[in-house]
């Protein structure tokens, strides 16, 4: 399996740590808000990677993280922790705004076919969030400190970037680059040596004297910054060095970077071997804002009566590595093609009417195309081609309905779009169609008009092909 590494700027073989099994880290939410149309972009991208990977015979262990404190308004650690900010807004506290956020984002990754993490296993659920590791991110601030590696302020303890010479590798920017971009920045803290350095651990005074979410430390009351959750997670769930951590490329420039850090420093290697990031999504050729009213939420695309899968459809119809245009013209055309998907599907549920068998393609053969797509960095859109001929040519060349099952079953571990073990439709309907067929083989044709506009009424629609009608849902 080959991907693109963002560390070395170049596509390359994957070589697991531990022979077949892969570890896998995948950027979860903050839950302070649902989650839009292309933070969902994110999701399936990592859901198309591990499904891949499991495809291609690894054991993976997968992780995502939960950030339910720290994460503040600003990447330069300014301005209001986002659980806070939600909270007051909302009339609620930080721990129901988080629980009730949480929710939704399962809510969603199920709608959408999104496999669960497998790696860790926490009190409620499979994810692991951030205020279940505490612990461990004390510990890891301990180790930067006595390594000299960490400073404190009497308003938090920093990481400092001038220690690490490998500091920001994964750009490929120096920090004195960065520090021309930095010097218009306002500090609330004067004490910080370095517009790079990030915080460790906030302190609870000063504009965080209120703050709901602390913990007891060695250095007292306070709460973590937010990239140390996902350094600590790694650590005590998977063990680092691991194989893959994967994010949207808006997480290069400071999160992944200073995640890199911390681990590097406090354990003398890498945190990740691959970092893979996929691309921003716009919508109809603009940035998504509240302002703008374009940042749709799943709910947005179900209210206006679109299948929640057809727009994993959507962003699979696009290469990970390229910006995306979300426009509704384009999400008809992907509602269009999971029809006719379906429609495909449902052949292995149609009476005997006549359907060559046997005659269909080297099923196969199309489904290696798919998979060595999907190996080749995660080319989806090249994959879902090979799918559409495999179909094109199956309605051309007839059936083999025997042989279906199982291969709609291996389309679904890779794309998730339910394909397989489709509910069946009533026999009643079943002897409708067979009734009709009987119609159009007399050429009774007001009769088989008549059969028709009735299993209409039962949302079946028919599609007439040289070897017998196909029925598909409407």
């Amino acid at each position: 399996m080959r991907l693109y590494n963002t560390l070395s700027r170049q596509v390359e073989e994957l070589k697991p740590i531990n022979k077949s099994e892969v570890k896998l880290y995948t950027c979860g939410p903050t839950v302070y808000s649902y989650y839009h149309i292309g933070n969902l972009r994110n999701a399936v991208f990592n859901d198309t990677l591990r499904r891949t990977l499991d495809a291609s015979g690894y054991n993976v262990k997968h992780v995502m993280n939960i950030t339910d404190v720290g994460h503040l308004v600003s990447d330069a650690d300014e301005g209001e922790d986002k659980l806070e900010k939600g909270a007051k807004s909302e009339g609620k506290s930080v721990w129901e705004v988080a629980r009730h956020y949480t929710e939704a984002f399962k809510s969603d990754m199920k709608r959408l076919n999104v496999l669960e993490p497998n790696g860790y296993r926490g009190k409620d659920d499979s994810f692991a969030k951030a205020t279940d590791f505490i612990a461990e991110q004390i510990g890891i601030v301990k180790i930067l400190l006595e390594k000299g590696f960490a400073y404190q302020s009497s308003q938090a303890i920093y990481f400092d970037v001038t220690k690490l010479p490998s500091y920001g590798e994964l750009t490929g920017q120096k920090i004195s680059d960065k520090e021309v971009a930095a010097r218009t920045e306002v500090r609330s803290d004067k004490n910080k040596r370095n517009p790079q350095d990030f915080a460790l651990w906030f302190f609870a005074v000063g504009r965080f004297a209120e703050h709901d979410m602390r913990w007891l430390s060695p250095w007292g009351e306070g709460f973590p910054g937010w990239h140390l959750e996902c350094s600590a997670i790694i650590h005590a769930t998977l063990g680092d060095p691991i194989d893959i951590h994967t994010g949207a490329v808006d997480l290069i420039g400071t999160h992944h970077t200073n995640e890199m850090a911390q681990t590097e420093a406090a354990f003398g290697h890498r945190l990740a071997n691959l970092w893979i990031h996929n691309e921003y999504l716009l919508v109809d050729g603009q940035k998504m804002s509240k302002s703008l009213k374009n940042d749709y939420k799943l709910e947005d695309i179900i209210n206006k009566g679109y299948d929640p899968l057809a727009l994993r459809v959507l962003y699979l119809q696009a290469y990970y590595q390229t910006q995306m245009n979300f426009t509704w013209e384009a999400l008809d055309g992907a509602q269009a093609f999971l029809k006719r998907l379906r429609a495909w599907a449902d052949l292995k549920f149609q009476p005997n009417l006549g359907h060559k068998k046997g005659a269909g393609r080297n099923y196969l053969s199309a489904l290696n195309k798919i998979k060595q797509s999907l190996a080749d960095d995660l080319n989806t859109p090249t994959a879902l081609a090979a799918m559409s001929n495999l179909i094109s040519q199956a309605e051309q060349e007839g059936v083999d309905i025997d042989k279906l099952q199982p291969l709609q079953k291996e389309l679904d571990k890779l794309f998730g779009l339910d394909l397989a073990n489709r509910k069946d439709i009533e026999v009643l309907s079943k002897n409708l169609i067979l009734q009709r067929e009987e119609a159009r083989q007399a050429k009774n044709w007001s009769k088989a008009d008549t059969v028709r506009k009735e299993l209409a009424l039962q949302d079946i629609e028919i599609n007439d092909t040289p070897h017998g009608p196909v029925w598909s849902r409407a």
